[in-house]
């Protein structure tokens, strides 16, 4: 299990922009195969206008039947801090690099649920299907978004399971999401001439200005949900997570941009938050500020009950391993379980690693938790798909 980890945390999977795909989906459907576990390959489009490689999906599967318990992961990445997050390093029980955590952990661990099952002869009343995708962290077009267009993902679906981060909880519930890029236009000049120029980056202020005023509004808007310990109840505007702009010190910006990230929680209506924003930024463009946006991401509120078969049945499996039963939580981001969700399908979110390291310079997956969720995933799959 270690090994394989390894082998896919080398490959660097980084999106944006979008790279390796090819070469992660390659090692992906050799291990499947070499498991004697059937595998489909699904090229979602030609080659980009960039020459930048077109996403690869993975559809595997055990058992037989119509009713298919799916087992569900992205092997993207998001970008590196440094180059080493790429060469993965192993101490004791621990596997540190990009993507150990969020979430090639998980991967492994579904991989080796299947494996497990079929070399114990298991005969489940139907189906496993693994399906592996990439463009989760930019918001799964490309990805599970183009196979629901498709009417492909989540076919005769009992439920899902999804191996993200979870910190030992279950996540059976995810805040909806809209993230803009923002690109403010000036005119360029001199320094000694800036009377002849329009400052982009001081027209940018007076943008974040007025969104400041929306923020202070927004975040005084809590959820009845669930929340972790170390999350907020708040509703979630943030400004600038990404900014630049001008070409140099001595010369006024002709363009600045920034994003807008915006969590929306579900007591909230996604398109009407939406709008809000939007008029914020309409308003500027009136005033004069010229302007334009992007939208970056776009995704709903999802949920499902605690008491769903299959979130009784993963419960059980993870008291029956830990000890312990699990607490159900609001992920705080984006979770694919909502493409499920939208089609009737239960889906939760359950995997080793923790949250807090995902995304982050050190970012590791503890072995032991690996071969926890593999089991966890072993038996709820054997629960749901009784004979």
């Amino acid at each position: 299990m270690a090994a394989i980890l390894a082998e896919l945390v080398a490959i660097p999977t980084e999106n944006p922009p979008g790279r390796n795909y090819r070469a992660c989906a390659d090692a992906l459907e050799n291990r499947v195969r070499e498991f004697g576990i059937e595998c489909e390959r699904v090229d979602t489009a030609d080659l980009n206008k960039d020459g930048r490689e077109s996403p690869v999906c993975l559809l595997a599967g055990y058992g037989r039947g119509t009713e298919t318990l799916y087992f569900h992961g992205h092997y993207d990445v998001v970008p590196a801090q440094t180059p080493q997050q790429f060469r993965p390093l192993r101490k004791e029980h621990y596997v540190f690099g990009r993507g150990s955590c969020d979430m090639k952990g998980g991967i492994v661990a579904m991989l080796y649920a299947i494996l497990a099952l079929k070399e114990c002869g298991a005969e489940p009343n139907g189906r496993i299907g693994l399906t592996l995708v990439p463009n989760e962290e930019t918001g799964g077009e490309g990805g599970s978004a183009w196979l629901g267009r498709q009417g492909i993902l989540g076919r005769s679906g009992i439920g899902m399971l999804l191996a993200e981060p979870t910190s030992g909880v279950v996540w059976n519930a995810n805040r909806g999401a809209i993230s803009l890029r923002v690109r403010v236009f000036g005119k360029s000049a001199h320094v000694g001439l800036q009377h002849q120029g329009e400052n982009a980056f001081e027209r940018m202020h007076r943008v974040v200005e007025r969104l400041q005023e929306l923020k202070r509004e927004v975040e005084q808007r809590f959820t009845n949900f669930n929340v972790g310990a170390e999350q907020a109840h708040n509703s979630i505007l943030m400004l600038g997570g990404q900014s630049g702009g001008g070409a140099n010190f001595n010369v006024v910006p002709e363009q600045c941009w920034f994003t807008i990230d915006r969590r929306i929680n579900p007591e909230e209506d996604l398109s009407e938050e939406k709008s809000k924003m939007i008029a914020v930024l309409e308003s500027c463009k009136r005033e004069g500020i010229p302007l334009e946006w992007e939208v970056l991401q776009e995704g709903p509120f999802s949920a499902c009950r605690e008491d769903d078969a299959l979130g009784e049945a993963l419960a059980r499996s993870v008291r029956a391993v830990t000890g312990e039963a699990p607490r159900f939580e609001m992920c705080p981001g984006l979770l694919e379980i909502r493409f499920y969700t939208a089609l009737g399908v239960p889906a939760y979110a359950y995997g080793p690693g923790l949250l807090s390291v995902a995304h982050g310079p050190n970012e590791y997956v503890d072995l032991r938790k690996v071969i926890d969720c593999a089991t966890i995933y072993a038996l709820t799959a054997m629960d749901m798909l009784k004979r």
